[in-house]
């Protein structure tokens, strides 16, 4: 409903009204990039020798006439047995919520901080301070943030029984983390770290109507 006017979707049953589809990313991006202009768009889940997602797309020629363009972009339907491999995992609450600084200037730290180790410490409070940490035999290495301030209602929850000065850490694979940061094409308006102690560390990217979430353990 955030993205389309009208939308007719029929699972397998009613209680499993859904479809799993696997695609590449960057064929659905390239058929969207000729809809920035479009009058209308339509994507559709058609069968053309073989699964396809089928985007219509419905744009204004210099004759004031419209005219449709049509990608058909290949997609692999996922199987039901194998949709419990697919779902959002379960994540325990969180030791500490905090905003993340410029996902830019995170980066060129951590893409520096990698020559010098395979693991990052990131830990945070609810005082609004992030620290990013190297530590080997040879050298220790540490960045702070400061007043990047916490979620409300997440520190709210959290606070009730801990010290807002008190650090809450997880140490992760470098290369991981550096793959999230590389990836980002979007500039949230709000990215929040939650981090479970010595478990795992979710991100948060929030834009618009949009979330996208990254797991990555201890």
């Amino acid at each position: 409903e955030n993205f389309f006017s009208e939308f007719q979707m029929e699972g397998v049953s009613a209680e499993n009204n859904a479809i799993y589809l696997e695609l590449t990313s960057e064929n659905l991006s390239r058929a969207l990039k000729t809809a920035q202009n479009a009058r209308a768009l339509k994507v559709k889940l058609t069968n053309k020798h073989f699964p396809c997602l089928t985007v219509s797309i419905e744009l204004l020629s210099v004759s004031s006439s419209s005219r449709i363009v049509t990608h058909d972009i290949p997609v692999k339907v996922i199987p039901r047995k194998l949709w419990k491999d697919l779902q959002e995992p379960t994540v325990p609450d969180s030791d500490v919520s905090i905003y993340l600084p410029v996902l830019k200037t995170m980066k060129s730290i951590v893409e520096k901080m990698r020559n010098l180790s395979n693991h990052l410490i990131i830990e945070a409070n609810l005082s609004g301070d992030l620290n990013l940490k190297i530590e080997t035999e040879l050298v220790c290495v540490t960045t702070h943030f400061k007043d990047l301030g916490n979620p409300p209602l997440a520190s709210e929850d959290a606070s009730q029984d801990r010290d807002p000065e008190q650090m809450a850490e997880v140490r992760i694979d470098i290369r991981k983390l550096l793959q999230f940061l590389a990836g980002q094409q979007v500039n949230p308006t709000r990215a929040v770290c939650n981090i479970v102690s010595n478990k795992l560390v979710h991100f948060d990217l929030l834009h618009e109507d949009v979330s996208l979430q990254y797991f990555i353990p201890a």
